[in-house]
């Protein structure tokens, strides 16, 4: 298999310092986020091949996310755009609460379209990720995200979704039937059981999503670990025990260590026992993608069966 190719919106990220209101701040971090780029960075860091497709402003924040993700290895598909790239503003409002400002209506990232996914891309690639933040942002991003599936699928790459549901781009009742329906279009989804239970009515989360369709069914639940059905095989893996710092880009971290084992071609449980470390390293330091481990760093996490 070859590599990774996703889609999305990345955006700058302002991290404000210390925990406390926003107007407290005595500095902020300047960083990158997105979903997927996230999940690109981390297979990177991990030794795979991986490319971000996405529109960014001729700003200063579209050039150093650009920079950002190619230091990162990934390889940058950009498509230049007169819009201002998406901004975010985050901070930590108490131990317990972290508040995200999103600045992105109208940005280079909404305007994302069928014609910017190239087929020769699609069809190149080990398998298509995409996430359920892209199809909120706006009639043409949800276009070119079933548009990337499709092709996906007519070529005969695997597609891998992130349910990835944020409530502050779309209702509960407009994301179900879309999140449903790209999902019944996926080979591989992940999902925690609040997110599954939007548009599955099941008491099982994994046997609701895996009658949609996808042969892997792999359900993120935090501190509990994950439940997996994959290829008709149940699989539970407890999660590791870490001190938490930030736990905003775990999942992301989780998905690239799922995806990075498939696509190296490792069995079903070597996948879930990397992406289970890759996200516990995540959250024991700050930033969204900054701080993804490589495989050196996995082993030195504490699980050292996981690459040998």
């Amino acid at each position: 298999m070859t590599g990774l190719l996703t889609l999305g919106e990345s955006m700058g990220i302002f991290v404000a310092d210390g925990i406390g209101p926003l107007d407290r701040a005595r500095g902020f971090t300047l960083g990158v986020a997105g979903a997927e780029s996230n999940v690109a960075v981390g297979v990177a860091r991990l030794g795979g091949d991986a490319t971000w497709l996405g529109r960014l402003g001729r700003d200063a924040t579209g050039a150093l996310i650009a920079a950002r993700l190619r230091a990162s290895g990934v390889r940058v598909l950009a498509v230049s755009d007169d819009a201002h790239t998406g901004l975010m503003i985050r901070y930590q409002r108490s131990s317990e609460f972290i508040q995200a400002d999103y600045h992105r209506a109208g940005s280079a990232g909404s305007r994302l379209a069928p014609a910017d996914v190239p087929r020769a891309e699609i069809a190149a690639a080990g398998i298509v990720h995409v996430t359920g933040i892209t199809p909120a942002l706006s009639d043409t991003c949800r276009a070119a995200v079933f548009h990337a599936v499709e092709e996906a699928r007519a070529a005969g790459v695997p597609v891998s979704v992130d349910v990835n549901y944020r409530s502050k781009l779309w209702s509960p009742a407009d994301a179900a039937p879309v999140l449903r329906d790209l999902v019944r279009r996926a080979d591989v989804v992940f999902a925690s059981p609040e997110e599954a239970a939007l548009f599955v009515d099941a008491d099982d989360p994994v046997d609701g999503l895996a009658k949609l369709g996808p042969a892997e069914v792999i359900v993120k639940d935090g501190a509990r670990g994950c439940v997996a059905l994959i290829e008709g095989e149940r699989r539970e893996v407890p999660a590791l025990t870490v001190t938490a710092v930030d736990t905003v880009g775990a999942g992301d971290a989780f998905v690239a260590g799922y995806l990075a084992e498939r696509l190296a071609g490792a069995g079903a449980d070597r996948r879930l026992r990397t992406a289970i470390a890759a996200g516990a390293f995540a959250v024991t330091v700050p930033g969204d993608c900054e701080g993804l481990p490589n495989r050196a760093e996995l082993v030195a996490l504490g699980g050292g069966d996981i690459v040998r």
